[in-house]
């Protein structure tokens, strides 16, 4: 096999964690060990019935399936537009503040391709999705990390940020509810943001998948004033509407930034495919009924997952939101790895390890809701077996 060198932006990016690592799974449920994974905050629950039936119906037409628009249909693009007025008190003008995507996963590259160059530096939280890391590295431009930490409530620390040098910082990515830490969004923390990305000239990329999961007061940072200014915001459909893989996610901001994004996105895709778009717009239509029955399954789940981390001797907040559960480990382990690699190894259960959210994530596990309460009283039983041995 012949020698081929990699291009030098993969240098430092690494395999997923997650890629890895189900790779093991694989591996351990070959030999028989049955894994319980609560890692992965992959929905298991379907879409609502309707969203699936437009799909069928749209689908088995002879005329929707050629290349679609690069900005999207027009009827997705005008239902995104009444869901944030609706839940968010946002108004987007549908025609030129909304571009739907192939999941939200791509607006993140998308954008640091569009903005970044050799040398731009972005703040990125830590710990964070790590995607936010790649994608910057990708593009060339270069993670500048402000730590968020328990005693400051997840919040940045806007007065640290302020007294650094931000001379080359272009972009800051900020994530509430956030991921990995629950911890929720707030009109004053938004404001915060918007008048340090002002003060600052630096672009707010704002993702917000989790606004809808056990949140009952759905925030949207376009809502501040002038936030379309200084920010673009991603949402998806992947977790308050469990489409998932179907890959339809949105972003929302001022005309200039859509024109500008879509000069790169227009060339990394050809469109989606139109029954999927029509099926979004749909599910987009759901009111309070469907958000509330998904949060009161989620709320069943996360008792369980509070008693699994009672059994763990693990600290965390009841107050969190979206669709994981973010706990500090009890002193007696290095890390969180440690006492991940314990519970997989010793009970067959597999729980994410928090430093792979970033170095100020070293000291935490993170449970996903994304299994039913007969898979978490099982993951118990296994815990607990374990615990009762030592």
């Amino acid at each position: 096999m012949m020698h081929i060198t990699t291009a030098k932006r993969l240098a430092g990016i690494g395999e997923y964690y997650f890629s890895q690592k189900l790779r093991e799974i694989d591996q351990l449920n070959k030999a028989g060990k049955n894994i319980i994974n609560l890692g992965i905050g992959s929905p298991d629950l379907p879409p609502h019935p309707s969203i699936i039936q437009v799909l069928a119906e749209e689908s088995c037409k002879p005329n929707v399936h050629a290349y679609q628009s690069y900005k999207g249909s027009p009827i997705l693009r005008n239902a995104i537009a009444q869901w944030y007025a609706t839940w968010y008190g946002v108004s987007l003008d549908a025609d030129s503040e909304v571009l739907p995507l192939i999941g939200s996963k791509e607006g993140i590259m998308h954008i640091c391709m569009t903005y970044l160059q050799e040398g731009d530096e972005v703040l990125i939280p830590n710990p964070g999705y790590p995607t936010y890391t790649s994608a910057v590295k990708l593009a060339g431009g270069i993670p500048v990390y402000y730590e968020l930490s328990a005693t400051n409530d997840w919040e940045p620390d806007f007065n640290k940020l302020a007294s650094g040098d931000l001379s080359k910082v272009k972009l800051m990515w900020v994530n509430y509810p956030h991921m990995p830490t629950g911890k929720s969004a707030s009109t004053k923390l938004f404001e915060k943001i918007i008048a340090f990305a002002k003060k600052n000239n630096i672009l707010v990329c704002h993702d917000n998948p989790y606004s809808f999961v056990l949140n009952e007061q759905p925030k949207s940072l376009l809502s501040i004033d002038g936030a379309k200014e200084v920010a673009i915001e991603l949402n998806s459909l992947s977790k308050s509407v469990n489409m998932a893989g179907w890959r339809v996610g949105m972003l929302c901001a001022a005309k200039e930034r859509i024109d500008e994004i879509l000069t790169f996105k227009s060339n990394m895709d050809s469109g989606m495919f139109l029954p999927v778009q029509l099926a979004a717009a749909k599910a987009l239509t759901l009111d309070i009924s469907w958000y509330q029955e998904l949060n009161s399954i989620y709320a069943a789940r996360r008792e369980k997952v509070f008693a699994l981390l009672d059994l763990l001797k693990c600290n965390y907040s009841k107050t969190q939101t979206g669709m994981f559960v973010w706990a500090a480990i009890p002193a007696s382990y290095k890390d969180g790895y440690a006492l991940s690699d314990e519970i997989l190894y010793q009970a067959n259960t597999f729980i994410t390890p928090g430093g792979i959210f970033g170095s100020a994530g070293n000291n935490y596990i993170r449970i996903s809701l994304c299994g039913s309460v007969e898979k978490f009283e099982e993951a118990i039983e296994r815990v607990k077996s374990v615990v009762n041995s030592q």
